[in-house]
């Protein structure tokens, strides 16, 4: 027993004498924005020389509520894996604010340049001015923050493995509340770079987007977050924007009045389950391939779900059991996203409704974006048109049903012999022709004529019934007639 104790002495002993640093914590217990012993800036300086594992930096809470450092200048990009606390929240559920408003100066969004310096705020390609910077870093971990008035609150750039988690993320005007990218410095996507981080229970207040996942974030976990705007936010342009970002995970969140609830552009294979959208423009505004939405709630917004038409035509999108209801308000909030074309074709799903890509999209592209228009994209709407995108989801078409002695009779045309799932769809309004309630399924498979003819008897009662079909590469179609039932 001595000696393994004297062993053990003389490696750590060895390690001290290597220079291997234990990790360590550091306590801030001064606002003042100086490099003094105490501060946060000094914090951070000292953790990043320290690249010991689980560092961490302890805020504790100073004076009276609110709790507010300023930073007087950019605070240095976090380079050790530290956990950053604000340590009042797990006492009493208040924040500690870290406040960018000293030095970012300016009138709302136009204070937030982008990388193209003539354009600014929301939906421009950005990584500057942010609050709390990790830049190739990974194992962060960030509680009882609120990180506000920066033109990104949290830049997550090329950095894996960070958590996110029990924060406030409020009013930073330009790119997003949380930014996570693998942008490489040009614009261009890293694809194994911004992986496996948790953004888990958090506010989103009054953000330009609340957080986006883009240029190649991938395989990250976005899970019980409220998204909301008020009316104090000059651009509410999305909850949350999926750019060329894939196989993520956005699950039980809940996005109110954005111009749109949830937007992604051309992202890959993300799982979007179990959220709620309410008084959005759009609910969900959606392109990419693969991507699945299941089981949300979309309700109260201009337009429940909107798929857009691309230059991919065998994108497809996958619908399923999700509740749509109330939707086909006048809400014109039309930010990087939206919809604002006069006589637009409301409904709970609709296909082919435009965006910032579009020609005759109406709204805001982002402050000093201009599209040549050659280059902006239009959806066909007649056969054998050219020159434009086809219709979403290859176009497929609704089933058709009617009610007969207590069954719903279904009819479905696609291509012939081939598998579809039809789903069924109840509302508590007789006059309703969305999604209230899930009610079941069926599968039949078309005749040589890519014809299908079924019949479903439904469990429970729905004042009226709608339905979609699903094909075997899981493209989805926009909602059936409704029948009474």
């Amino acid at each position: 027993m001595k000696l393994a104790s004297l062993r053990l002495t003389a490696l750590t002993l060895g390690l001290l004498g290597s220079g291997f640093a234990a990790a360590e914590t550091y306590t801030v217990d001064r606002y003042q924005d100086d490099h003094e012993k105490g501060s946060l800036r000094w914090a951070i300086e000292q953790s990043n020389a320290n690249t010991a594992q689980e560092n961490e930096i302890l805020i504790q809470a100073v004076g009276k509520a609110p709790y507010v450092i300023k930073a007087d200048k950019p605070l240095p990009p976090i380079k050790s894996s530290v956990k950053i606390i604000g340590t009042q929240w797990e006492k009493t559920g208040e924040f500690i604010a870290i406040d960018g408003s000293n030095y970012i100066k300016g009138e709302g969004a136009k204070a937030c340049p982008g990388a193209n310096p003539e354009q600014y705020g929301t939906n421009v390609r950005t990584t500057t001015l942010p609050g709390l910077v990790l830049q190739d870093m990974n194992g962060v971990t960030l509680k009882g923050l609120d990180i506000h008035r920066f033109c990104i609150g949290v830049l997550v750039n090329r950095s894996s493995g960070n958590l996110i988690q029990h924060n406030r993320i409020s009013n930073n005007y330009g790119g997003s509340g949380v930014m996570l990218t693998g942008d490489d410095g040009q614009g261009n996507s890293t694809s194994t770079t911004t992986n496996n981080n948790k953004v888990l229970d958090n506010i989103f207040i009054d953000n330009g987007d609340g957080l986006e996942l883009t240029r190649g974030a991938a395989f990250n976990l976005v899970a019980n977050n409220l998204f909301t705007s008020t009316k104090a936010n000059p651009e509410p342009s999305q909850g949350i924007e999926i750019l060329w970002g894939n196989d993520n995970a956005v699950v039980g969140n809940k996005f109110e009045n954005y111009s749109d609830g949830l937007q992604i552009n051309w992202g890959k294979r993300n799982y979007i389950a179990y959220n709620e959208l309410t008084n959005n423009s759009l609910g969900f505004n959606i392109s990419g391939d693969g991507n699945i939405f299941d089981s949300n709630k979309v309700h109260g917004n201009r337009i429940g779900i909107a798929v857009r038409s691309e230059k991919d035509a065998q994108a497809h999108t996958t619908l399923t059991k999700n509740q749509i209801w109330n939707n086909g308000k006048d809400i014109k909030r039309c930010e990087a996203g939206g919809s604002c074309v006069p006589n637009q074709r409301l409904g709970a799903i609709v296909f082919g409704v435009p965006a910032l890509e579009h020609a005759d999209f109406i709204g805001s592209r982002g402050g000093g974006v201009v599209i040549e228009a050659a280059k902006l994209q239009k959806t066909c709407t007649k056969p054998n048109e050219q020159g434009c995108n086809a219709i979403p989801n290859q176009a497929i078409q609704a089933p058709h049903l009617r009610a007969d002695k207590g069954q719903v009779l279904v009819t479905a045309k696609g291509y012939p012999n081939q598998r579809y799932q039809v789903e069924f769809f109840g509302n508590t309004n007789a006059k309703s022709k969305e999604a209230e309630l899930y009610l079941g399924s069926v599968t039949l498979t078309t005749d040589a004529q890519g014809q299908a003819n079924s019949s479903w008897k439904p469990a429970q009662k729905a004042a009226s019934i709608t339905a979609t079909v699903t094909d075997i590469h899981g493209a989805t179609s926009e909602l059936s007639n409704a029948i009474a039932f």
